[in-house]
């Protein structure tokens, strides 16, 4: 016979706002064991007596099956010798304590709550708020922990008689459900006009009829404010890009349904399975025709994205005309973050949208849409934010109390919790007051949520990013040590991070801009090193920057400078009027201009010179439009007639091996001049650098270290799948990113790796800016 036990758990993880104490309490029953549950400031906290059979049992099935959205990190188990009797399992009342626990994400609608969204006997029948423990809002409704309802912004909406029951039904769906509500005591939904008239009737009826008479839409979900439009209509799109000055950049689209999605891409297993996670991202999809919807997407990809929420479900399910995909862009103004409030909208949007589809459930954190490919059968992050943030990745490292501030273009800020590294959604360029303060916010908020005080700020070199300024400030306030790390060395240690590498690795790393421990500006670097110190090893023949941050909207210029310093005399296929061009070539000339050995920067040049683009209106652009020509997505190097390429050369300076850009940029220009298919000019230059690269590891990398790619270039298809295949068909192990996006989203995952081994027990630190 099995003697009775008491025993006390204190689990950690993510185990709030993912129904795992209703799941206790119902494996209690099961078992037949009395106790109680309770959450707290560390995680969750119970009290399990009963037969000590019955306790392993139900121990070994809390471990094994818990909740599908619930991420278990620890189980402490601690006997109690004094114990009175319990009769039954209870849900206690939340407690606050010192300790800290993990944030849910928030949570795509559930198939349970889709089906009682369209059943008419349903009391939510089309009820845009309708969630369960299973579903629904959780990041960007929460204030502070434990996550109770008290602590959410759905504090302001008293639970009705029925939703309480609902609420203290440990057989209902909705057993200690926070966000729980229902028509009668929930939050509401209204449409207002272009002025901000609210109209009477079905708000959803009023914005399908706006969407399809080829308005603009605004519509706030749960992390912010889009702006919306039919994606079928041309004219509709273009004026939503001439309101809101985003003449080129790609327009992400969402779609009713998979059928909608298939209509205009194709979609394989793996992105199917990203497309309907919890998560629900934005997924980069091929179109079925790569000159279909060109006022949406120049090149051959679209963003792609379902509805997360039952208001973007009742949106788009047609019930009243509506189209079945539309755009769903952020309504910011230029260059700040997504507007989150109604008031806001309503002022900021005049002239822009319509028609406003608002609520009244405040948005708590700012939280805008991720943006993934599939790469190798795994996401592969562009902008990791919504359905991931705050979910902290774990370490092999103790980051304990690390603040890394990250760069200036894709805000991003890492703090470390013993293992765990919280990495923020998506801020956006740190250029403004308005993103800087939503940076100061959200650093805030994390700290509070996750009870971080940081002792180490670790920030870029650069002396104008904002980001370092704070970092800065904040450890002159607090009296912490502060350092710096370069720009790419921290790219190289993100993915070594990444990856779970610690020793010495070779770096591939290629961006736009990143200040050099030289003072010059880097960008298509060879690294070799660790978490403690690097060296460069390679680079490529740096470009003059005319007229400085202006060459990089302005990439005429840049093709001006390749030419200058190719030897080419002919000027007159720079997209640049005669006048300024004779003016630029003096100030390259002179010498008195910054010189950039960038990827990105040579990208520019290159789209300037083929194209005829003479500016760009988004960072990265170039790059976008040359990977769009190529008639391969994805190189075949098994088939060189097809990957023609152009002469590669390199010379040694400094110790450093650069790669020689003037006979590719000389052949560039005789393609050009030869009428060749810019097509083909865009498929050899991109499978050049692919051959570059791996020249470059084959000279420089004779351990054959494993090599690691990062870098905002590495979001180019064709470069990741060449360089990453090149390399691997010669031998070479190579590492891409999993977790932490390439771009400077994800670089301060290696500042926060490359302070955690520099830092010492006295609180000293050795240099971190290596030559």
């Amino acid at each position: 016979m099995s003697s009775d036990t008491t025993i006390r758990l204190l689990i950690r993880g993510i185990v709030q706002g993912v129904g795992f104490r209703p799941y206790l309490h119902r494996l209690a029953e099961k078992y037949r064991i009395a106790g109680w549950a309770r959450n707290t400031s560390s995680g969750l906290e119970c009290l399990l007596q009963g037969q000590s059979e019955a306790v392993n049992h139900f121990l070994c099935e809390m471990k094994s099956a818990p909740p599908p959205l619930a991420v278990i990190d620890a189980v402490e188990v601690s006997p109690v010798s004094e114990a009175g009797r319990y009769t039954a399992f209870t849900i206690e009342e939340s407690r606050t304590d010192g300790g800290a626990t993990l944030v849910s994400a928030d949570i795509a609608i559930c198939d349970d709550c889709i089906r009682e969204l369209y059943t008419p006997s349903d009391r939510r029948y089309r009820y845009p708020f309708i969630n369960c423990t299973n579903c629904g809002p959780r990041y960007t409704i929460i204030k502070s922990l434990p996550y109770d309802r008290q602590n959410t912004v759905m504090q302001a909406f008293p639970m009705c008689s029925g939703c309480t029951e609902e609420y203290y039904d440990i057989h209902n769906r909705r057993y200690h459900a926070q966000p729980d509500c229902c028509p009668k005591c929930g939050p509401q939904v209204f449409y207002t006009d272009s002025t901000g008239a609210k109209k009477e009737g079905d708000p959803f009826k009023a914005a399908q009829s706006l969407l399809a008479g080829g308005g603009i839409l605004a519509v706030k979900g749960i992390g912010g404010i889009h702006l919306a439009c039919d994606a079928a209509n041309a004219s509709a799109a273009a004026r939503l890009r001439q309101k809101k000055h985003r003449p080129e950049k790609p327009l992400a689209v969402m779609c009713r349904s998979l059928d909608a999605v298939r209509n205009i891409c194709t979609l394989a297993e793996d992105e199917e399975k990203l497309l309907t996670s919890t998560a629900r991202p934005i997924v980069l999809l091929a179109k079925r025709e790569k000159s279909q919807l060109p006022w949406l997407s120049f090149g051959a990809r679209l963003g792609v994205m379902l509805p997360y929420t039952p208001l973007h479900m009742l949106l788009l399910d047609g019930s009243f005309g509506g189209p079945d995909t539309i755009v769903m862009t952020s309504a910011n103004k230029s260059g700040c973050p997504v507007m989150t409030e109604n008031d806001e909208a309503l002022e900021g949007l005049v002239g822009i949208a319509d028609g406003f589809l608002l609520h009244n459930r405040p948005i708590q954190n700012r939280c805008d849409d991720s943006v993934i490919a599939p790469w190798h059968s795994a996401p592969y992050y562009f902008r990791k934010s919504r359905g991931y943030a705050p979910t902290p990745l774990e370490t092999d490292f103790n980051a304990d109390g690390i603040l890394a501030m990250g760069a200036e273009q894709k805000a991003s800020f890492a703090m470390g919790r013993g293992h765990h590294v919280f990495l923020s959604p998506h801020i956006g360029d740190l250029k403004n007051a308005e993103t800087l303060i939503h940076y100061q916010k959200t650093l805030k908020t994390y700290e509070q949520l996750f009870h971080i005080t940081p002792s180490l700020y670790v920030c870029d070199l650069h002396p104008d990013y904002l980001s370092v300024q704070e970092a800065q400030n904040a450890a002159s306030q607090n009296g912490c040590p502060v350092i710096g790390v370069q720009h790419h060395w921290a790219h190289m240690a993100s993915c070594m991070a990444d990856n779970g590498l610690s020793g010495k690795c070779f770096g591939i790393i290629w961006d736009g801009t990143g200040l050099g421990t030289d003072g010059t500006i880097w960008g298509g670097e060879f690294l070799i090193g660790d978490y403690e110190s690097f060296i460069r090893a390679g680079s490529i023949r740096p470009a003059a920057l005319a007229g400085g941050d202006q060459a990089i909207k302005e990439i005429g210029r840049i093709a001006l400078a390749l030419l200058e310093d190719a030897g080419i005399d002919d000027h007159s296929c720079v997209p640049l009027d005669g006048q300024k061009c004779r003016w630029l070539r003096q100030l390259i000339k002179s010498g008195q201009t910054p010189a950039a050995s960038s990827i990105g920067r040579l990208f520019d040049g290159i789209c300037a010179l083929i194209m005829q683009k003479p500016s760009v209106s988004y960072e990265g652009e170039g790059a976008a439009l040359l990977e769009a020509l190529s008639p391969y997505e994805v190189p075949n190097f098994g088939d060189m007639s097809q990957m023609d390429t152009y002469p590669t050369a390199f010379y040694q300076h400094s110790g450093i091996r650069f790669f020689d850009t003037r006979p590719m940029i000389l052949n560039i220009w005789k393609d050009f001049h030869n009428n060749t298919d810019t097509s083909v000019i865009a498929l050899r230059f991109m499978s050049t650098l692919c051959q570059m690269a791996l020249a470059q590891c084959s000279a420089l990398n004779r351990e054959h270290l494993p090599i690691v790619l990062s870098g905002g270039v590495f979001q180019n298809r064709f470069l990741l799948s060449g360089v990453t295949d090149l390399l691997t068909q010669n031998g070479f192990t190579v590492y891409t990113h999993r977790r932490v996006s390439p771009n400077d989203e994800g670089l301060c995952l290696g500042q926060l790796a490359i302070a955690q081994k520099k830092r010492r027990p006295d609180n000293v630190f050795s240099n971190a800016n290596e030559n």
